[in-house]
């Protein structure tokens, strides 16, 4: 027999004896209960009692978290572990070339060993003194050597007196301020998150005639935040059945849109199978910018139900959280969905057509010339990176503009649009990009499910709606480096980018004061620079990420100040006097800079038919 052979067999009969052992240990569920009372302070106190086996036991701190697409579960947020078996401490050890990794003995006659540790709340990040959201994988250690669908855990949340709580985990009981959760495999515990607070409400949005229950849930740091207006929810039912009209179907008993509204919590959006945790500032709701801001985060994280929780790269369908992902396909997984989001989101009125095309507008421009990234870094290598460092990924740091950032978000909506308007062209209008949602993400409800894929499959999903070589047309757009922005889809659909000296009208997005397209400068609203366009206006006269504006033309800066700035000096030869420091110096930066205010738009080309505007209109009846 050969040596390779000898090889694989000892690996096949060491598996299964690890295997086997590992089925006796979990002759029963973890326990694990978190106590939230302490949340005030910051503090998560936990416990597990974990079945073992006597003898050395490897246990994971989660690591790669689903939808986050890097090693960063946040282990250094635990404090005080430690172990217990039959009363008596155990020590441990963290392993060499692993953070995430812990060693203990078990000693002879265990069957149980007892974890106990604090974990510290990130300041700003999860929790305030009225509310928190427990991610699960925060707050847990599980054992290596079986799948995480195969470990199940018996969960319990302790939350202050009076709390009450959103999840999309059935409950199995409730006793004062203790809530039981039924059993579950690690793989859903960690996929269903739980927010908590004093002040909360729970609205029905399912649409009518779904069998399928449909839920808004809403904390926040006040009562008063929590006041929806009645087009904001009605725009909430509308995207649920938009959703299941794009789809033909669902993958998830029912579904909580789980909305965090604070000003002292972090601001994102992380998607679920059966929900998703999605943070706003306290008062997104009650300004009309409400249904924009709703509009832009929501359904993006919706859609991920079917594209990134359903269907899912077969490189991020890792067996537990401790193998590492692949993000090469991150321009579907990400990318589709920053297509699908928006466009659901206008189709069920949360935002309006006119808000929907500055949004593109300013995905175009944004990866356009002057953006000198797109010349060195393809499209490719930003999805591709991340997995390797979230830095990478985000570009945190500035210089975005050179070293480019998590592009595979707007560049990978502009490639999906191009893709839907060429199944139309090629079809005749007889196929849409909606039917390509109804053939990759189909398929019958059985609850929450995995369907991996790969490049390949998304190519022939494409040529069964409409032959054309997609797989010709995706690598070029994914390995380009032209400095040209991918505007394909755009005239295809009949508009074109335009720059105007108006303002984008896009009330309650959020951002920073930009004039990334006149002066070359993305300015915080105290003068922070956080990108200066890479051999732009200000970049040539000394400016990059990091410094700050203090000064326009002998005053104390402020963004009007600028805006006036700038305005006046497209009828003088003057140039744009800047005050700026770097670190402790200060030095005067001179933009030679005359070409006035600079804002992207769309405007309609009447040669081509606006197919733009009929892909974004209502499709379910409402």
């Amino acid at each position: 027999m050969a040596r390779s052979s000898l090889r694989t067999l000892f690996l096949t009969v060491f598996t299964m004896l690890l295997a086997s052992s590992f089925a006796l240990a979990q002759s029963g569920a973890i326990s694990l209960t978190v106590d939230g009372t302490d949340n005030a302070q910051k503090l998560l106190r936990v416990h597990e009692a974990i079945p073992v086996s006597p003898g050395p036991v490897t246990l994971y701190y989660p690591k790669w978290i689903p939808g986050e697409h890097g090693p960063d579960g946040p282990v250094e947020s635990v404090a005080g572990l430690k172990f217990e078996a039959d009363g008596k401490v155990i020590p441990w050890t963290r392993d060499t070339l692993d953070v995430y990794t812990f060693h203990v003995d078990v000693p002879a006659g265990a069957s149980k060993l007892d974890a106990s540790f604090d974990f510290i709340e990130p300041e700003g990040y999860s929790a305030t003194d009225k509310l928190f959201v427990l991610e699960w994988n925060e707050v847990l250690f599980y054992p290596a050597g079986a799948p995480s669908s195969d470990i199940t855990f018996d969960p319990t949340l302790i939350v202050p007196d009076g709390w009450k709580y959103g999840t999309a985990l059935p409950v199995a009981g409730e006793k004062g301020n203790r809530i039981t959760f039924k059993p579950l495999s690690l793989e859903f515990l960690v996929d269903s998150p739980v927010i908590t607070g004093e002040y909360y409400r729970a609205i029905d949005i399912t649409p009518p005639g779904e069998p399928i229950h449909h839920e808004l849930d809403l904390v926040a740091d006040s009562e008063a935040a929590l006041a929806i207006s009645p087009e904001v929810q009605k725009g909430m039912v509308n995207l649920v059945a938009e959703a299941g009209k794009l789809f033909g179907t669902r993958h998830y008993r029912d579904y909580h849109f789980l909305l965090t509204l604070s000003d002292h919590v972090a601001h994102f959006g992380l998607e679920h199978h059966e929900s998703n945790d999605s943070r706003l500032p306290e008062r997104a709701l009650l300004g009309p910018g409400a249904g924009m801001m709703v509009g832009t985060l929501l359904p993006h994280e919706y859609v991920h139900s079917w594209n990134g929780k359903f269907r899912r790269p077969a490189d991020l369908a890792t067996p537990d959280f401790e193998k590492p992902m692949q993000d090469d396909l991150l321009w579907v997984y990400e990318g589709l969905t920053e297509y699908l989001g928006p466009m659901l989101g206008a189709r069920s009125g949360l935002m309006t057509p006119e808000q929907y095309r500055e949004m593109l507008a300013s995905d175009a421009a944004s990866l356009g010339p002057g953006r000198p990234g797109r010349t060195w870094r393809p499209l490719q290598d930003t999805a591709t990176a991340i997995a390797g460092s979230s830095l990478m990924g985000l570009g945190r740091g500035g210089w975005t503009n050179w070293r480019r950032s998590a592009d595979y978000y707007p560049e990978g909506d502009l490639i999906w649009l191009e893709v839907a308007t060429i199944i139309h062209q090629v079809t005749n209008g007889q196929k849409s990009i909606d039917d390509f949602c109804h053939l990759f993400h189909g398929g019958a409800n059985n609850g929450p499910e995995l369907k991996p894929y790969t490049f390949d499959d998304v190519v022939a999903a494409l040529n069964q709606v409409a032959p054309y070589d997609w797989a010709a047309f995706l690598r070029q757009r994914l390995d380009s480096t032209s400095p040209e922005m991918p505007e394909g889809g755009l005239e295809n659909g009949g508009w074109k980018v335009e720059f105007t000296d108006q303002p984008p009208h896009m009330p309650g997005r959020r951002g920073a004061p930009s004039d990334a397209y006149s002066i070359g400068l993305q300015l915080g609203e105290e003068g922070q620079v956080g990108d200066a366009i890479y051999n732009g206006p200000a970049f040539k006269a000394g400016i990059s990420s990091g410094m700050k504006v203090v000064g326009v033309d002998g005053r104390l800066y402020n963004h009007d100040l600028l805006e006036d700035a700038i305005k006046a000096a497209k009828d003088s030869t003057a140039p744009i006097s800047l005050l700026v420091v770097n670190d402790d110096y200060y030095f005067t930066a001179n933009v030679d800079y005359h070409g006035g205010q600079r804002y992207p738009h769309l405007k309609r080309d009447d040669s081509k038919p606006d197919y733009l505007d009929e892909l974004i209109k209502p499709h379910a009846g409402q």
